[in-house]
């Protein structure tokens, strides 16, 4: 292509320390893949997942097609089950760490627990469609228990640069010239079940720029669906922030009565919450308001 256009393309060589990273990104991908596997085996496979993690998926009515297009998975009670497996089929622990799968004993090295034990799993894709991190939602009612639990930082994985879902929704958001920004997973999958393929959601933290620089690769047109509450209207005014920096005018939809659009969605159906996105307010009456 380049000689077609007389465009002179120089060629370097990758220096040993570039080699050595990425052989070690490859590692942490082959290493998430085995878990999202992994996952998507307990969850169809086992009575466990089915009884606990099937259940709690139809009880949020996502559909079986919806789970296999997103990867869902589950991860047993038990404390090394994930660990376990995946010593037997010859990773290192080193990498199970690295990648946050499992959190390694400081005072013994080469043992540790299955971070995500008790939770179905979101698996989180990027835009090229590979496995860089994973969320957990615990299916247990404890205080001490965090409810959601996400992978930490890695090599592979930085939050404040990827978007839950834009690996299924850029084609859409491309081809439509508009994308929905939501606050979590189960609204990511509900709107997609819906048809609303442009929605994507932030990963468990405050829009980044950087988010919204992948985002303007796509479109201009965002419209932000957080939650009703309190904290999603804060969240929703500082999101407006950062987008306006990049020089857009997001809009704003009001969901009424309802929490998010998961639940309008569930309650109302898919043409109420259209309706609502049709009405979006601009992003300066919003914050007026």
């Amino acid at each position: 292509l380049a000689k077609k256009y007389n465009i002179e393309v120089v060629e370097r060589e990758e220096t040993e320390e570039e080699k050595q990273r990425n052989s070690e990104r490859e590692s942490l991908f082959v290493v998430n893949d085995f878990a999202a596997k992994f996952f998507q085996k307990q969850l169809t496979d086992t009575e466990e997942g089915r009884s606990v993690g099937m259940a709690y998926f139809r009880e949020r009515g996502i559909r079986p097609e919806t789970i296999e297009k997103f990867g869902l998975g589950y991860s047993p009670e038990s404390k090394t089950a994930f660990t376990q497996a995946a010593l037997q089929a010859g990773y290192p622990m080193r990498r199970l760490s690295e990648v946050g799968l499992t959190i390694e004993y400081e005072d013994r090295p080469g043992v540790g627990i299955d971070r995500f034990r008790g939770r179905v799993i979101f698996p989180v894709r990027n835009l090229s469609g590979r496995y860089v991190a994973f969320g957990g939602r615990v299916m247990t009612k404890s205080a001490k228990t965090a409810k959601y639990v996400n992978s930490p930082e890695s090599l592979i994985y930085s939050k404040s640069r990827e978007l839950y879902g834009l690996y299924w929704a850029k084609s859409a958001i491309a081809k439509k010239g508009m994308c929905y920004l939501v606050e979590g997973y189960t609204d990511v999958l509900s709107m997609h079940q819906a048809g609303i393929d442009e929605a994507v959601a932030s990963l468990g933290t405050a829009l980044t720029e950087e988010q919204v620089k992948l985002l303007k690769r796509f479109t201009r047109n965002i419209v932000l669906s957080y939650d009703s509450d309190a904290a999603g209207k804060q969240a929703t005014i500082r999101a407006i922030q950062r987008i306006v920096k990049q020089g857009l005018s997001p809009r704003v939809v009001d969901l009424g009565a309802y929490k998010d659009p998961d639940e309008l969605i569930t309650e109302e159906g898919r043409d109420a919450y259209l309706a609502k996105l049709d009405n979006s307010i601009a992003y300066i009456d919003f914050v007026m308001d």
